[in-house]
């Protein structure tokens, strides 16, 4: 296979372009994009032309706006080229009207009351920055996605309204540094975690066919104890399903990059390379849904759910953050003596402020039902958000805060003990695998997402909290004579006022929530903890201030978030209640009855009957039956609550707790009962059924 062959072989890229544009067209188009231009009407008809031909040259007869609803997956709605051309025949045509505006139902999608039934008009606009490509036959072109008013109804809006935010403020800082900006932008480069498991099997399991997670599951003998599955041999049936969505992948144009086993059984990890947060959010959305498509074929199911297993590693999607001006320099690249690069300090001083600031922005941005279950467990990182930034930049920033020199440490040399290994340079930071923001050389990593997260919510807000950030160190600085001292001031006050967000320990630990409480950090727990915060007068101000959202978005995005959460768990119940109904109770009294009629022919032979599973399983049993019926009363008082609310607090504080007592008992009575009587797969059939 010849990657560079295959390579954005169905992307209508610049190479496309200039094969099915003219060299006029061309040009006039990439100096729109890059200088943000509208487009003319006749260039936008030229460029439908060409896209067109391009497109039925690789056997497409449909195109689709492709956006990103608020659902957190793609969406599109299929037109043909053909135009009736007189009575019974026909022409292609695709004009430039079609290619910049749909008009999708916007009231069919969550709106959280910007659109109702009878106000269902919404717009789709051709974003001109990412570039359109075929998938299935049919050539997609992401656009934005609005309601007849303007307001944002999806992902993408507000994150390109946050790249201009960014964009607008980082030009300016640098600036007062002597450098001539034309563009400030923010990169991505998320990594993503799922699990692969064999797709009859899924299909046994009505909880991860309705909920994409286990609500059932008694412990597998083996787990991830031994650690050998990390970075391990991968299997050949995985190893094939690899290469096939690697193939599917670059032929979109998507940069993929790494991919490895990861800490649990049948958990992997694909990593994309860097590019600007608008593309990444595209690329992260086409490798989830390819991803899908491809295990398909190879006789899989992905699963993408933030925790589809108990007691193992949960998935999480690590956003890679970094911010480049001209796509030359990066402004968090600390270079050879990062105490005397003010732009770098500057920079993360942003960062840090940005980040204790807007603790709640960031907590929010993750928050869901599912990633509920994953934050604080086994490697993801806690509910509290903090900044970890390595010995040696702290020392830094510490020195420049108390005004004494900053001790540099020589340049560490790695000695392994054998003369034949090469030696190579130690890294200015170790790791932090349970810190949620971490400094990782040149960029952050934010390690709290969910593996079924879109990146657009959360770059939006890591965009828009340092864009404001730049503005008020552009005022501070503005003027100033002595730059460097400026600089220093800067540090000074961050460290003076933001240091309590910064630490490099044990995030997991009890030691560690104690001292975040003490220094005042937020402790949002779960995701109803969070989500009132969201339209909070702070938060309107900030986003409205640079454009990114209007108050009617964010209190209608709160309500949207509060619905899905109390959606999602209510199917969970549901599903439970059912699993618990029509197949985990009658296997365990169908057991009950065996293991009572073996006993009694053992009894009636004089032979001595163990009594002592019986006992046990009856008491599980009858237990179970106890939690069931509890869960189901809950369950119907809960979901008539009016307000959601309050109906989503019911669902953490009466609902979870149910749910947890039923599973319990039943993964208990799991254990006691012969496989054959179980009636859908284990967790030792799921885990470990690759081969």
């Amino acid at each position: 296979m010849d990657v560079k062959e295959i390579f954005g072989s169905l992307v209508f890229n610049d190479k496309a372009m200039r094969a099915y544009l003219s060299k006029e067209v061309c040009e006039e188009f990439f100096s729109c994009v890059e200088t943000d231009k509208d487009l003319s009407p006749a260039l936008a008809d030229s460029i439908a032309k060409g896209m067109m031909n391009w497109a039925i040259d690789h056997d497409c007869t449909h195109y689709t706006h492709w956006f990103q609803p608020l659902t957190g997956i793609t969406a599109e709605k299929h037109d043909s080229f053909i135009t009736p051309h007189g009575k019974c025949d026909i022409i292609t045509d695709f004009s430039g009207k079609e290619l910049i505006k749909g008009e999708p139902d916007a009231s069919s999608f969550p709106s959280g009351g910007l659109r109702a039934t009878f106000e269902a008009r919404g717009y789709t606009a051709w974003d001109p920055s990412s570039y359109a490509f075929i998938k299935d036959g049919v050539l997609c072109i992401p656009t934005a996605f609005c309601s007849y008013n303007g307001e944002a109804l999806d992902k993408k809006t507000p994150l390109l309204r946050s790249m201009e935010a960014i964009n607008k403020e980082g030009v300016a800082l640098l600036s007062l540094f002597g450098k001539k900006a034309n563009k400030v932008v923010p990169y991505a480069g998320p990594e993503q975690e799922y699990f692969l498991v064999d797709r009859a099997l899924y299909k046994q399991r009505p909880d991860l066919v309705f909920t994409g997670r286990t609500l059932f599951g008694a412990r597998s003998p083996k787990g991830q104890e031994l650690d050998d599955h990390y970075f391990g041999a991968v299997k050949l049936r995985v190893v094939s399903y690899m290469k096939d969505l690697d193939t599917e992948l670059w032929k979109v144009g998507v940069f993929a990059k790494t991919k490895h086993n990861e800490v649990a059984p049948a958990q992997h990890e694909l990593a994309t390379v860097y590019c600007d947060t608008n593309i990444a959010t595209d690329h992260n959305q086409l490798v989830m849904e390819l991803m899908k498509k491809v295990a398909t074929r190879h006789g899989f199911k992905c699963l993408l759910h933030e925790k589809p297993f108990d007691g193992i590693n949960g998935s999480g999607k690590h956003n890679n953050w970094s911010i480049a001006a001209d796509g030359k320099y990066n402004l968090l690249d600390p270079g050879d003596n990062p105490s005397d690069n003010m732009l770098f300090l500057v920079t993360i001083c942003a960062v840090i402020s940005a980040v204790d600031k807007h603790q709640d922005l960031l907590r929010i941005s993750v928050a869901s039902a599912g990633n509920d279950h994953r934050l604080g467990k086994q490697e993801a990182p806690p509910a509290i958000v903090s900044v970890y930034l390595g010995d040696e930049l702290l020392g830094i920033l510490d020195a420049i805060a108390e005004g004494r020199s900053y001790s540099r440490r020589a340049n560490c040399e790695i000695k392994i003990g054998v003369k034949l290994l090469p030696k190579f340079r130690q890294d200015s930071t170790d790791r932090n695998r349970t810190s949620p923001f971490a400094f990782t050389g040149n960029k952050f990593e934010f390690r709290m997402p969910g593996s079924r997260f879109s990146v657009a919510g959360i770059n939006t807000v890591i965009n828009t909290i340092v864009a404001d950030e730049f503005s008020l160190i552009y005022e501070k600085l503005k003027g100033k004579k002595d730059l460097a001292a400026g600089v220093s001031s800067v540090v000074k006050e961050t460290m003076l006022n933001h240091r309590r967000i910064l630490f490099n320990g044990n995030g997991y630990s009890e030691e560690w929530v104690k001292e975040a409480e003490k220094r005042g950090l937020l402790n949002l727990r779960t995701t109803v903890d969070a989500l009132p915060l969201l339209a909070s007068e702070e938060n309107v101000k900030l986003f409205e201030k640079h454009g990114v959202y209007c108050r009617s978005e964010l209190v209608s995005r709160t309500g949207i978030f509060v619905e899905d959460y109390c959606k999602k768990l209510h199917i969970e119940s549901i599903t439970m209640s059912d699993m618990a109904k029509r197949l985990l109770l009658p296997a365990i009294s169908a057991y009950i009855k065996e293991l009572s009629e073996t006993a009694m022919s053992l009894d009636a032979l004089g032979l001595e009957a163990d009594f002592s599973v019986l006992k046990s399983l009856s008491e599980l049993y009858t237990e179970s039956v106890k939690n069931l019926r509890a869960l189901d009363e809950e369950t119907e008082a809960v979901s008539g609550t009016p307000d959601d609310m309050v109906k989503a607090r019911a669902y953490r504080d009466r609902i979870i707790p149910a749910m947890k007592a039923l599973r319990s008992s039943i993964d208990k009575a799991e254990l006691l009962t012969a496989k054959k009587y179980w009636p859908v797969p284990t967790y030792a059939d799921l885990l470990f059924s690759e081969n």
